[in-house]
């Protein structure tokens, strides 16, 4: 077992940063009104493999509430999922979602964090087993298309995992619904991931309201592939401060 006293300092200096980090952002979710009691987690990649020849993993602690977080109580594991030896107490035992996490790093080496809610608006899709279409400017921004449905998966090994990266693997959304559970969201860091959260949400709860005040005169209306394209390459490459 790897024992974080003994990594090198470079890499615990990483370790207590990103602890730090995914200790913040579990605060956006009830923030935004994405969670309830102890649901949901964030976590983020330490990559360190040059170091030590694999890289890390930083998450929340099963069934802890969101008052109870804390940059000390912020689990480690490997990217088998195993908590490594971090000081943290024995029943510090990390998120039931781990396996998922765990596994989106293992496969897509571009991801930096993932996060996981059962917000209300992406989960009544995701329920549906319904993709989210894209109808806003906003979708064409953020996601490059609709947002997809993965495929119903349970929790106790990697099958959610699975089920997330062969529905976003090659897909332009960092978002996916996985069936009748909720959304998963991917990203460059954890902070993107916690954002792209927050993003389907807003844009789930939007289309939602839009269709009940539709009429078969004021339908909802999709957004042509071509301006989706060119809405999803300015807001990547032109948008914000390079």
């Amino acid at each position: 077992m790897l024992v974080l006293d003994e990594l090198p300092v470079e890499v615990q200096a990483q370790v207590a940063a990103s602890r730090a980090e995914v200790s913040a952002l579990h605060a956006e979710l009830p923030r935004w009104g994405l969670v309830v009691w102890t649901a949901g987690n964030v976590s983020a990649r330490v990559r360190c493999a040059d170091q030590i020849g694999t890289d890390l993993m930083v998450i929340k602690p099963s069934g802890v509430t969101y008052d109870e977080l804390s940059p000390q109580v912020m689990v480690v594991c490997d990217l088998t999922g195993t908590k490594i030896d971090d000081g943290t107490p024995d029943r510090l035992t990390p998120s039931s979602d781990t396996a998922a996490h765990a596994h989106v790093y293992e496969h897509m080496a571009e991801v930096g964090g993932v996060v996981h809610t059962h917000s209300t608006y992406a989960t009544a899709f995701a329920a549906r087993r319904e993709e989210i279409p894209c109808v806003l400017t906003m979708m064409g921004d953020e996601f490059g298309g609709p947002v997809p449905v993965g495929p119903l998966a349970l929790i106790g090994d990697d099958s959610i995992g699975r089920g997330i990266v062969e529905t976003l693997r090659g897909h332009k959304s960092p978002a996916v619904l996985m069936a009748n559970h909720g959304p998963f969201t991917i990203g460059r860091t954890a902070k993107d991931a916690v954002k792209a959260a927050v993003m389907v949400e807003e844009v789930a709860r939007t289309v939602q309201i839009a269709r009940a005040g539709a009429t078969p005169e004021c339908p909802v209306q999709p957004l042509e592939d071509d301006v989706v394209a060119r809405l999803y390459d300015r807001y990547q490459n032109v948008y914000g401060q390079h």
